[in-house]
């Protein structure tokens, strides 16, 4: 960062200039930097140390900077909606109890400002005078001046009013016991701890740790945590930063909207095992762990569709589940380990039922989680340019497509070693392992997948890499599958769902060979899938999409910033 300046994290508060008890700059970790000590371990600092003594301090003097209970009314949001109205200088005579973080103090002279922020972000100002406070104890105003700190969590209780610059404030003052004189406020001696019933003022959470700071660049953006470390510690993410308290908020607009859309439709929710004695649903490589209890190895899964699937031979005609799915493959800027994912089946549909039900699932998405209308679902990307969803939304078909991108026609007759010379003029490396249909997908990716920047259905994969898929009601060799793509790279997939049991084995045999030829993303036979799959699994359509990738599809962010706690290398 070059010629940086140093910035408030909120904008100022009435009659400031800065912060007196500013915290020690920060680095990107959070830990606060101090000359003369090394770089590898620059140790938690000296306002690590500055606030921990201050939490010792009030231990020892009986007064806890954790309490348990605090009498809260309202909130600062709350306060914000009703009296947003007050004009400068109007005061009530209304009587609130709110807390918040402080992100913002002038604790000079006798009249204090703080301001405070609830965990969306919303401010409100608070004002301490000397006058309304005891003097003496633990809710004096020296006290506050000493014992409060940037990032603390902080309870205020008084009067709403609007300050003299138009400044929604609350003025704290403290309820006094019964018997207690009052004109003993204002510094008269006398009044202290043990005569305050409401204090005007309470520490609810010491933080020991300060806030980051926030710098403005040469090009006037306003910086702080680089964006490895805004994974690394999110929760300093999200007090900063109102993009990723926004991500978190539209996270669970998006997943609700889900949800509420299925159970309009009479879908179930259903959820399965994540740990499983065999892999499968999915083409991917699992991680393993083991049980102690039954002495034996485990696996995460990497796919629900076995269960759900077995849920439908069981009569549960409509299942979905969004829940966590685990693949120990590599991670990118719309790939990880970890990732959330939807997954739908419904008997008696097909893999273009499964289309117009993903096309209104985002459609639905993204007009619940911006208050889009109907029909117009432009969403507006983090770079600032618009994306359209709204309307019906292309279809292509994946070998004419690849053939048209080579300008040779590609079938699913052609033979691999044919598939492999297309592939190496176009520097694209194939496996050893890798079918014929893998490497038509593989080309299709190069060649066609990432410039597909409209939402755009590509219908009808190869059997060979689609073990779980119908085959093809008029198209031999292929299955009725497709894979969504938008802006450049795949969110979702269904299939017309494999009923017949004995083709299923089949399948799963020939996987297996690939898996004995070297493919680590084979599916293995699933013995108990098979033996429901036996006892009649009706015509259905399937589908899954990921949740994290969903995200990155409404909002333009990378698929870091969808995930609220992404998994990221240690240091």
């Amino acid at each position: 960062m070059t010629d940086a300046t140093e910035q408030n994290t909120l904008p100022e508060s009435d009659g400031a200039q800065a912060p007196t008890a500013t915290p020690g700059r920060v680095d990107e970790s959070g830990r606060s930097e101090q000359s003369g000590r090394g770089k590898q371990d620059p140790g938690p600092g000296e306002q690590f140390e500055v606030r921990a003594g201050k939490r010792e301090r009030l231990r020892g003097e009986g007064w806890d900077p954790y309490p348990v209970r605090l009498p809260i009314t309202t909130t600062i949001a709350a306060v914000r909606e009703r009296y947003g109205h007050l004009q400068a200088g109007e005061e009530t005579q209304d009587v609130v109890g709110l807390a918040g973080r402080v992100v913002f103090l002038r604790n000079t002279g006798r009249l204090c400002f703080v301001t405070l922020a609830d965990g969306a972000g919303t401010t409100l100002q608070a004002m301490l005078s000397a006058k309304a406070l005891p003097a003496e104890g633990h809710t004096c105003l020296a006290a506050f001046k000493s014992d409060v700190d940037l990032g603390d969590h902080l309870f205020v209780h008084g009067r709403v009013i609007s300050s003299r610059r138009g400044e929604l404030s609350v003025m704290a003052e403290p309820v006094l016991h019964e018997g207690a004189d009052g004109a003993g406020l204002g510094g008269a001696a006398g009044l202290g701890d043990d005569d305050v019933a409401v204090p005007a003022w309470r520490i609810a959470s010491k933080a020991l740790r300060p806030l980051p700071k926030v710098w403005t660049n040469q090009e006037g953006e306003e910086v702080s945590l680089s964006e490895d470390n805004r994974a690394r510690r999110r929760e300093l993410d999200l007090l900063i930063r109102p993009a990723a308290r926004d991500m978190v908020r539209t996270r669970a607009a998006v997943v609700r909207s889900l949800r509420e859309n299925f159970h309009r439709r009479d879908y179930l929710e259903l959820e399965t095992p994540m740990l499983q004695v065999i892999h499968g649903g999915a083409a991917a490589r699992p991680f393993i762990t083991h049980m102690n209890a039954f002495d034996m190895d485990l696996y995460l899964r990497i796919a629900t569709e076995i269960y759900l699937k077995r849920a439908v031979v069981g009569g549960v005609d409509r299942v979905f589940e969004i829940n966590r799915n685990f693949r120990n493959e590599g991670a990118d800027s719309s790939h990880s380990p970890e990732f959330t994912a939807l997954e739908a089946y419904e008997a008696y549909s097909d893999y273009d039922g499964m289309a117009d039900l993903t096309r209104d699932l985002v459609q639905q998405a993204a007009r619940d989680a911006f208050d889009l209308p109907e029909g117009g679902e432009v969403v507006t990307l983090s770079d600032g340019t618009e994306y359209d969803l709204s309307g019906q939304w292309d279809t292509i078909d994946l070998y004419t497509s690849v053939s048209e991108a080579l300008g040779e026609e590609v079938t699913v007759e052609t033979p691999r070693e044919q598939l492999v010379a297309h592939a190496e003029r176009i520097d694209l490396e194939v496996d050893d392992y890798a079918v014929a249909g893998k490497i038509v997908e593989d080309i299709f990716e190069e060649l066609v997948g990432n410039k597909l920047w409209a939402p755009t259905f590509v219908y009808d994969f190869p059997e060979d890499t689609s073990p779980l898929t119908r085959y093809h009601r008029s198209k031999p060799g292929l299955t009725e599958k497709w894979d969504l793509y938008v802006r450049g790279f795949e969110t979702a997939t269904a299939y017309s769902e494999l009923a017949d049991p004995v083709v299923q084995r089949e399948r799963f045999e020939a996987q297996a060979l690939a898996a004995a030829k070297g493919d680590p993303e084979a599916m293995v036979l699933d013995e108990d899938f098979l033996v429901a799959m036996e006892q009649g699994f009706p015509p259905s359509g399937g589908m899954g999409m990921g949740i994290d990738r969903l995200l990155m599809v409404l909002t333009g962010q990378g698929i870091r910033e969808t995930i609220t706690f992404p998994l990221v290398r240690r240091v």
